[in-house]
C-alpha cells in the first residue's frame, strides 16, 4: 500500500488552502529512493533528527555557559521548545505540520559552541551568521561534506527563521514566530532559577498582557498568533501583543542577556574561540579531513570546524593546543 499517497489526500482534503503541501516542493538538489510511507517533509524531519548535528545540540550553550544545572536549557532543549511551540500553531491553522516541525529541528544547527558569544567571536574576523551556518550545515557539512539534501521549503526556513527576510512558506513565518516565544519565555525560567532576575522584577505590564508564569506566557502568545492569523494567508500576532513581545524582548536584554552575571564567563569563550579560529587559520594541515577542501577559502573552513564543535570539545582542543603535557618516558 502507498501510505505516503494517503497522506496527500489527507492533506488535499484537511490542510488550508495556504499551506505547503508535500507534493508542492520545489523538490530536492538531488533525487532520492521512492519511500512508500512517509512524505517529503517527513523524510527532511528524519534527516535532520539523525544526524550528528542534531545530537551535538545537547552539549551547546543557550544563554548560560555550559551550566552544570540539570534544568537550565541547552540548545537541544531550545529546539525542541521550538518545535512544540511551532507544531501547537500549525496545527491549529491548518498548515504543514510535518514542514513547521522540519524547519524547527534544523534552524539552530549551525550554531556555534557558547552560542552567540561564539557566533560574535567568529564575527570579528569574517562574516558569520548562525541562521546561513545552519543552512550550511544541512547543505555542506554533514555527513561528511555531502549535506543532508533536504527540500527547498525546509532549507529556506532554516536560512530565514531570523534576519530581515521572511520565509517563503507559512509554515517558516511560524517557526521564526516560535523561536522567539520559546527563547523569551524559557531564558525568563532560566533567569529566575540562576538568580539574575527575580520573577517579580518582571514588569507589571507584561504580566497583565501575558500572564504571571512561564505557561500563561506561552499560552497567551500562541494563542494570539492563531487568533490573529486565523483564516489569512499571513502569519501576525496583534498589534497589542507584537508590541509587548518586543518591549518584553528589550527587557530580557537589559536585564539578563547583558548581565555581568550571566555572561561572567563569556569573555573567556570568546578568547578561547578567537584562539581556535586564529590556530586552524594557520595551520590548514590540522583540520579534519572533511574540511580539507578547495572549493571554499580557508576561514569559510575554519568557521565550518568550530561550527561543528560542542562547548566541552571547543575547551578540549583548546586545551590540546594551549596547556603543556607531563612529560614520561615510555
Amino acid at each position: 500500500m502507498d501510505y505516503k499517497s494517503v497522506n496527500y489526500e489527507f492533506q488535499d482534503k484537511f490542510l488550508s488552502p495556504y499551506a505547503c503541501k508535500d507534493k508542492d516542493s520545489k523538490g530536492r538538489e538531488r533525487p532520492i529512493s521512492f519511500c512508500p510511507m512517509r512524505t517529503e517533509f517527513q523524510r527532511d524531519r528524519d534527516r535532520i533528527i539523525h544526524s550528528k548535528a542534531f545530537r551535538r545540540l545537547k552539549h551547546k550553550t543557550q544563554v548560560f555557559l555550559s551550566p552544570e544545572g540539570d534544568h537550565y536549557r541547552t540548545r537541544l532543549t531550545h529546539t525542541l521548545e521550538v518545535s512544540q511551540i511551532a507544531r501547537t500553531i500549525a496545527r491549529c491553522l491548518r498548515m504543514n505540520e510535518d514542514l513547521t516541525e522540519a524547519i524547527a529541528l534544523g534552524h539552530d544547527l549551525g550554531h556555534t559552541p557558547y552560542g552567540h558569544a561564539g557566533e560574535r567571536a567568529l564575527g570579528k574576523f569574517t562574516h558569520f551568521a548562525h541562521n546561513e551556518q545552519s543552512l550550511r550545515m544541512v547543505d555542506r557539512i554533514e555527513n561528511d561534506g555531502n549535506g543532508m539534501n533536504l527540500t527547498y521549503e525546509v532549507r529556506d526556513g532554516i536560512l530565514h527563521h531570523t534576519g530581515g527576510q521572511s520565509a517563503c512558506t507559512l509554515e517558516g513565518v511560524i517557526v521564526a514566530y516560535a523561536d522567539r516565544i520559546a527563547y523569551i519565555n524559557h531564558d525568563i525560567d532560566d533567569a529566575v532559577r540562576a538568580g539574575v532576575i527575580k520573577a517579580n522584577d518582571i514588569p507589571k505590564r507584561f504580566t497583565k498582557l501575558f500572564g504571571d508564569t512561564h505557561g500563561e506566557r506561552i499560552s497567551s502568545m500562541i494563542y494570539d498568533i492563531i487568533s490573529a492569523s486565523n483564516g489569512k494567508n499571513t502569519i501576525t500576532q496583534s498589534t497589542e501583543f507584537a508590541d509587548g513581545t518586543n518591549e518584553l524582548r528589550q527587557f530580557m536584554f537589559d536585564n539578563v542577556y547583558t548581565s555581568p552575571l550571566a555572561k561572567a564567563e563569556e569573555k573567556k569563550a570568546i578568547k578561547m574561540i578567537e584562539y581556535l579560529y586564529l590556530y586552524y587559520l594557520d595551520h590548514e594541515s590540522e583540520l579534519p579531513a572533511q574540511f580539507i577542501y578547495d572549493s571554499d577559502p580557508i576561514e569559510r573552513r575554519v568557521c565550518d570546524y568550530i561550527s561543528t564543535m560542542s562547548d566541552q570539545y571547543a575547551v578540549r582542543q583548546f586545551e590540546a593546543l594551549t596547556v603543556p603535557r607531563n612529560w614520561s618516558k615510555l
